[in-house]
């Protein structure tokens, strides 16, 4: 548990810190701003990759048509690395690692970069911040990136929006959709359902089956919305079994979503009678995670 704690402390450096640096890497200079020039000039075979990298798929086309614009107009925006721990005169690529090798394709001998001196945990940050950033990622993996820099950092859902430049109702939107069952996450990596699509099934109990309606009748999100609510169960007449309580609101559901998606697990709330008193639960499917839920609670005294 005590290496969990370490894990959650937070960075001192801060998100806005480290961001800085990526939005090097993910925007590029502003209309009439100058490219941000290097530290210096590092051999190609002097680097070697993140061995964390999160994201290792790079897809061959969209790397030679990187390697053919470095080719006509060089790097214009410097990489970020740092020195390889117990190997001197190497470096390790932070950011840009798609640069780095888009570079070799083009027959570049070395590569503009900047250089930081930053932890194996910073990197990490940074890499994730780097995959957030680009524009070819997927909802369930943006979402991903999300969990990862709340749980593993400690970064808040507001400080992130801040930060990326996002709404925290994007942010929570799309960390709920973490909670659907990963077929139908599958679904969305895969572009056979939008994120608007999914969005309609989380609170859905039968989520995998509404989405296969969905796909086999190729549904807008208006009608998935609209499935989704005439599937809903009925609310039962009087005379029937009672209810174990009123039907949730709208904002009771959307608090649960919250707390599901900060947590990263199931949260349900339920109003008591006299609707001033209740009950959260939270359900955990393994032992790590009622660890964490302790390591929380303890962390809040």
């Amino acid at each position: 548990m005590s290496e969990k704690k370490e894990m959650r402390r937070g960075l001192g450096r801060g998100l806005s810190a480290l961001m800085s640096d990526v939005d090097v890497m993910s925007s590029g200079p502003a209309a009439g701003e100058a490219p941000r020039q290097p530290d210096r000039m590092i051999p190609i075979e002097k680097l070697v990759p993140n061995p964390d990298q999160p994201r290792r798929s790079f897809t061959p086309e969209q790397l030679q048509e990187l390697s053919d614009s470095i080719r006509a107009k060089g790097i214009i925006q410097p990489i970020i690395v740092r020195p390889r721990p117990n190997h001197d005169g190497e470096f390790e690529i932070v950011a840009g690692e798609r640069r780095w090798r888009a570079a070799q394709l083009a027959q570049l001998h070395e590569v503009p970069a900047l250089v930081r001196n930053f932890d194996d945990l910073e990197v990490l940050e940074v890499a994730i911040i780097e995959n957030i950033q680009r524009a070819d990622l997927n909802a369930i993996e943006e979402a991903a990136g999300y969990r990862q820099l709340m749980s593993r950092f400690g970064h808040t859902q507001e400080k992130i929006a801040e930060a990326l430049g996002k709404s925290r109702s994007h942010i929570a939107n799309l960390l709920r959709l973490l909670n659907l069952p990963d077929s139908v996450q599958t679904l969305v990596v895969d572009g056979k359902i939008s994120a608007g699509h999914a969005r309609t099934l989380v609170t859905a109990e039968n989520a995998e089956e509404l989405a296969e309606q969905i796909v086999s009748r190729n549904l807008s999100v208006r009608q998935a919305e609209q499935l989704a609510r005439n599937d809903a169960p009925p609310r039962p007449r009087a005379g029937n079994k009672p209810s174990a309580g009123p039907e949730k609101d709208a904002d009771t559901r959307a608090l649960e979503g919250d707390l599901s998606a900060a947590l990263g697990m199931k949260v349900t709330v339920d109003h008591g009678a006299n609707g001033e008193s209740g009950r959260v639960t939270i359900s955990y499917g393994s032992l790590d995670q009622l660890d964490e839920i302790c390591m929380i609670l303890s962390s809040a005294r």
